[in-house]
């Protein structure tokens, strides 16, 4: 477990503006470890968390105008019913201030990566640690 960064890219609802982003992540040899997307209507907000997170800030600064970064707490989980449930829980009953949290699936049913945005990300991950 421990506290990453992850980018926040505002999208114009258009077809293959998702496309377009992502595509430029994958020019630039960024591996992608969990992403979010949700709509707000004419807008949309593409969450990720990559592996190299400098290559990732130029790629975004050269080739879009607006996104932000934030520091995530991102925390490997069994991917098995009830996993995500668990941690999100256990980080509530600690006192945990969750304002959004998503996840990546494997396919192969080991592991997963969760992330999640906390108010005191320290705090949490000292909970979990704890």
């Amino acid at each position: 477990m421990q506290i990453e960064k992850q980018f926040s890219i505002f999208l114009i609802n258009r077809p293959g503006v998702l496309a377009h982003i992502t595509g430029l992540l994958t020019e630039n040899g960024i591996n992608v470890q969990a992403l979010s997307l949700s709509d707000s209507g004419e807008h949309g907000v593409l969450r990720i968390v990559c592996q190299d997170v400098d290559k990732a800030r130029a790629c975004l600064t050269e080739a879009h105008d607006r996104w932000t970064e934030t520091d995530v707490l991102v925390i490997p989980i069994d991917n098995t019913p009830g996993g995500f449930s668990r941690l999100a829980k256990t980080l509530t009953d600690g006192g945990a201030d969750i304002a959004y949290a998503y996840f990546s699936a494997a396919d192969d049913g080991k592991a997963t990566t969760a992330v999640f945005k906390i108010k005191d990300l320290e705090a949490a991950k000292a909970l979990l640690e704890g």
